[in-house]
């Protein structure tokens, strides 16, 4: 019988991978536009985030600490999709 891991963090290792293996599927197999890159973009934010909360053990930290490092991924992340957005707009106007 298959024994569940006692720890979580073998569970979010196992989520890391499983996410990684939908964006290599959804970029392998020639998906392209803004939603690709928006659902690619997401699928990073959430495995920041665990690495975030489980492997920086931040889940447990004050909310501050939890505060200041969720913020700072949610900035990158739209800034990010801000400037791929942007380019594509460029390339529409050109």
């Amino acid at each position: 019988m298959l024994a569940l891991p006692k720890d979580r963090r073998h569970g979010t290792w196992l989520l890391l991978v499983l996410a990684t293996g939908i964006t290599c599927w959804v970029r392998a197999g020639g998906i392209v536009g803004l939603a690709a890159a928006a659902g690619t973009l997401a699928i990073a934010y959430f495995k920041g985030r665990l690495v975030i909360l489980d492997f920086m053990e931040l889940r447990d930290a004050p909310i501050i600490w939890r505060a200041v490092f969720e913020g700072w991924l949610l900035v990158v992340s739209i800034l990010i999709f801000a400037v791929y957005w942007l380019s594509l707009a460029g390339r529409v106007d050109a």
